[in-house]
């Protein structure tokens, strides 16, 4: 074997060790770009979502079923990277909501 075909190998072995490196790479950064929930935002006043459950009013019929110590960060509804502040959840498809958050969709993890 020639050392230009073993050159070759090793590029074509980097590259494809590159290539999903670089996409991983590109997808965190989008991930960066996803915005906060706003609590103005229609959905989230639907269903009652604070940014802080400690000032969830539970004398509103909208939020009466919220109990201390349910927060978004033990909501089954919750993903993304455990210990995170901020984020995604499936009721927010495309926004980021905070982990100390609260919401009346709050499902206990099983």
């Amino acid at each position: 074997m020639s050392d230009k075909n073993l050159t070759r190998r090793v590029f074509l072995q980097n590259l494809t060790m590159a290539v999903p490196a670089g996409a991983l790479a590109s997808q965190t950064a989008r991930a960066g770009d996803v915005p906060h929930i706003d609590e103005a935002d229609p959905l989230a006043q639907g269903l009652g979502y604070v940014h802080d459950a400690s000032t969830v009013d539970s004398s509103n019929p909208q939020t009466s079923r919220y109990e201390a110590g349910q927060l978004c960060a033990n909501c089954a509804l919750l993903s993304g990277e455990e210990g995170a502040a901020w984020r995604p959840c499936q009721i927010f498809p495309g926004k980021l909501v905070n982990a100390n958050g609260w919401c009346s969709a709050w499902v206990p993890k099983g």
